[in-house]
């Protein structure tokens, strides 16, 4: 169970991860930015209606991976997912390019490093598991304890089950843990719907 001591040491920790990685960030994102205007029509950034600590709404951008239209709806529950990716949407998705905006929520608060990921403001059988079993509560993050057991592939109510095991047994030592196995994961291209 979490110390009184690490809700202030999580959010420290998460400023100064952010404002350390910018410098290397930022490069990055000016050039998926950039490949995102020339391959597709429409905005560069997605801006998601995503559920917070405490079912608080917030906006959660998100480089664009998919054609203008495509409904607001979790991958798994699209028809033909493959045919919503732009030109580069999959490579997005594959290497997490996509979630480089989210740096941005990191620092206003909205989310952590670390933490359930958000739902979409629509997934109300994910947040119904959620709330009865405490993991609504949660500062949602980038990454989490059920994104490195599984991510995309696993059902809801196993996803819940794994997030209500980070929620008892959260602490920094188990976030920096979850940091590295993500960034393996990544590398790996491993877990990810695209």
């Amino acid at each position: 169970m979490a110390s009184s001591f690490y809700p202030l040491a999580k959010r420290g920790f998460d400023i100064v991860l952010a404002l350390s990685l910018a410098p290397f960030v930022l490069p990055v994102a000016a050039l998926v930015a950039l490949a995102i205007k020339l391959t597709s029509p429409g905005p560069v950034l997605y801006w998601s209606q995503r559920m917070g600590a405490e079912r608080r709404l917030f906006a959660m951008p998100k480089f664009r991976s998919m054609r203008v239209g495509t409904p607001a709806v979790a991958t798994h529950l699209l028809l033909d997912a493959r045919s919503t990716l732009t030109p580069i949407g999959g490579f997005l998705r594959a290497t997490s390019l996509d979630e480089i905006p989210q740096l941005w929520s990191v620092l206003r608060g909205d989310m952590s490093f670390v933490g359930p990921r958000p739902a979409l403001f629509n997934q109300d059988d994910l947040m119904a598991l959620r709330d009865a079993t405490g993991v609504s509560a949660l500062v949602p993050g980038i990454t989490g304890w059920a994104q490195v057991n599984g991510r995309d592939e696993l059902a809801i109510p196993v996803k819940v089950a794994i997030e209500t095991e980070y929620l008892q047994r959260r602490s920094l030592t188990m976030d920096l843990r979850i940091l590295v196995l993500t960034f393996v994961r990544v590398v790996r291209r491993e877990g990810v719907q695209h």
